[in-house]
């Protein structure tokens, strides 16, 4: 019954994203975060109202719950969209804010040691509905009603001193003339807004308008029904159902290990599984701080040299010659620009890989009855737990749009909701026909988790394929024996 209301609940967490991710792409995250901040905040209240009378105000917990519940999701995902500040460092940030979402049960042991110490439960309710309130009222005064635009789509200028605009003296001839051409248009281009010994431009401007105009009206279809969503939706769901049934199925394939199953139990091997299961239970809670350390590791590589690229060719046949770091303004040459989609995509093939490979390496520990081995599972499962969810949110922010995240991302977590329905036959199986014996149902899930690589592989696919289409576009020079593949 336990295993019954977990296997409800985690599905009805990830089933609100949907609409919630609809609304905060049709209004902004704002609203929602307001709804959220509120809702937690009278939650906490009510708490603190039902354990003042709890024979009478008893019920008001059902209802405390849910909009705990409610308002704690609210915020979580209203936050996903904060990243969009920090420009080539998005994805580590968004996975330092799952990683924090996701080891946020390690402040239960925390609020149970101050419960201890003599302080009332009303009062660290009330304490929790006052924070609450600052979150309310810092969203308020501080978050803009629109959306956060991805980098790629902001429009703003960087001031860039005309002096330290420097060109290669290798540069001659025929390549010298087109450059010099190229940078004569766009300062003719911003002839406008120029002013003494300083040009203005900015990274919008060199691609041109249009661009962030053809984002923007991309459908909303389209993204649905491209293949890296689709194989995006069957890699989350095979992860998600490994990782909740591993959860709601923990304590009994601990004691298992301890009393090699039902028909050798005694009196005294219940009692050794109890003690045993209840102090690795304890050190499972607390290695859930690990997906707060671990998860920027996967962010910063969705970030890896995204800083370095360009975002296309440049206009007009300069073979080869690219703006280089915009932090200083020096032109840089380079035998092969580095593109920042491919980039992108480069850096999803190696996140999503090393997940992967952690989540094998994780369910064949989870096939060895072996007590101290339990501690590597701990820690692969907390990291997996962490990695997916942060490299799946870096994938749809680094190539989808920005007004599609939100939908994206509840339409993904739905769709896992729905898979990790499955561990519940699965934990009945486990039970019953197989006697606490989970070998078998980790087997067939260690084999079926081998399918989360076709995502990496049609990223690989993907991938080659746009290079190329910039090949064949590239004019330039032959490849330096000194320089660095994409």
């Amino acid at each position: 019954m336990l295993n019954l209301g977990f296997t409800i609940g985690s599905f009805v967490l990830s089933a609100t994203t949907l609409p919630l991710g609809i609304l905060m792409d049709r209004f902004g995250p704002r609203p929602t975060r307001l709804v959220g901040s509120a809702t937690f905040a009278a939650s906490c209240t009510l708490m603190a109202l039902a354990s003042w009378d709890t024979k009478v105000l008893s019920p008001l917990i059902f209802l405390a719950l849910s909009l705990n519940g409610f308002g704690g999701i609210c915020l979580t995902f209203s936050s996903l969209t904060l990243p969009n500040m920090f420009g080539n460092l998005r994805s580590t940030i968004m996975a330092l804010l799952i990683g924090s979402y996701a080891s946020s049960a390690i402040t239960f042991p925390g609020i149970k040691l101050i419960y201890d110490a003599g302080v009332s439960f009303m009062v660290i309710m009330f304490t929790w509905s006052g924070l609450a309130c600052l979150i309310f009222l810092n969203c308020a005064l501080n978050w803009p009603s629109e959306a956060f635009p991805a980098p790629e789509e902001s429009s703003y200028t960087k001031t860039i001193k005309i002096t330290g605009l420097a060109l290669d003296h290798k540069i001659t001839g025929d390549r010298f003339y087109t450059y010099v051409t190229n940078v004569g248009q766009r300062l003719n281009q911003k002839a406008s807004s120029l002013e003494e010994n300083d040009l203005y431009l900015s990274s919008q401007d060199v691609r041109g308008a249009s661009e962030n105009t053809r984002e923007k009206s991309v459908p909303l279809r389209k993204s649905l029904c491209s293949p890296i969503f689709l194989w995006s939706l069957l890699t989350m769901g095979i992860t998600q159902l490994r990782v909740i049934f591993y959860m709601a199925a923990m304590n009994k394939m601990l004691e298992y290990i301890v009393t090699g199953g039902p028909e050798h139990e005694t009196v005294v091997l219940k009692q050794k599984a109890a003690e045993t299961v209840g102090f690795y239970t304890s050190i499972f809670g607390g290695l859930q701080l690990l997906c707060l350390l671990t998860c920027p590791l996967i962010g910063y590589i969705m970030d890896w040299r995204i800083k370095d690229c360009v975002d296309q060719e440049l206009s007009g046949g300069t073979e080869g010659i690219a703006l280089g770091d915009a932090r200083d303004g020096v032109a840089t040459k380079s035998a092969r620009p580095r593109y920042r989609k491919i980039q992108k995509i480069t850096n999803a093939i190696n996140a999503f890989t090393l997940t992967n490979l952690l989540l094998v390496a994780f369910g064949i520990t989870c096939l060895i009855n072996n007590l101290h081995l339990q501690f590597v599972t701990f820690v692969l499962h907390t990291i997996v737990r962490g990695f997916y969810h942060s490299a799946c949110g870096g994938l749809y922010a680094a190539v989808f749009p920005s007004n599609h995240f939100g939908t994206l991302t509840g339409l993904q977590s739905l769709i896992s909701a729905v898979s990790a329905l499955l561990q519940q036959p699965l934990f009945k199986a486990m039970v019953g026909p197989l006697k606490g014996n989970s070998f078998w149902v980790n087997l067939g899930l260690l084999l079926f988790s081998l399918l989360g690589f076709l995502l990496p592989s049609y990223l690989f696919y993907y991938r080659a394929r746009l290079q190329r289409e910039h090949t064949s576009d590239w004019e330039g020079p032959l490849k330096s024996p000194g320089s660095v593949d994409l």
